[in-house]
């Protein structure tokens, strides 16, 4: 289920970011240690997070995702093993909350994307979702919020 979608305008957002390029079936695999490793280096680093983990995928492709796992920060960090200061796009963007489990997302962006077309918009390569509740915060699934962001051209 996502809420209501929204077109806004926001500002780039300074990043903290390690960037990878994987078959799609081992997602999962990386995911939780490249978390591990990008919030033990920004904390190491005494950055401060501004935001919930997310991924920013650079185009989509049903077999290979390239994609950065980051998390916005208040100061850059300093390159280290595999995290590097990044930045998430400003400007005009689609967003929706879904709330679910993560195996809803075909789904939910489905839903979503259809509702930009409808609105007149083309939407651009790339997409990031930011993981603001998971299964880190209730072991309930449909307590799970996700936010996905799309940039509009």
């Amino acid at each position: 289920m996502i809420d209501p979608p929204k077109i806004v305008e926001i500002e780039a957002q300074t990043t903290a970011v390690i960037r990878l390029t994987v078959p799609r079936a081992e997602i999962q695999r990386v995911m939780g240690n490249g978390i591990k490793e990008l919030v033990q280096t920004v904390n190491d680093q005494q950055v401060v997070m501004s935001g919930a983990v997310f991924t920013h995928h650079f185009k989509m492709d049903p077999a290979v995702f390239d994609f950065e796992i980051g998390v916005a920060v208040k100061s850059p960090v300093r390159s280290q093993g595999r995290v590097r200061p990044g930045s998430l796009p400003g400007g005009r963007i689609a967003r929706t909350i879904y709330h679910g489990p993560y195996e809803g997302f075909g789904a939910a962006w489905g839903e979503f994307e259809k509702w930009i077309a409808a609105q007149g918009s083309k939407a651009a390569p790339d997409l990031w979702e930011c993981y603001a509740a998971g299964p880190e915060s209730s072991p309930d699934p449909m307590q799970w919020r996700t936010e996905f962001n799309r940039p509009l051209i």
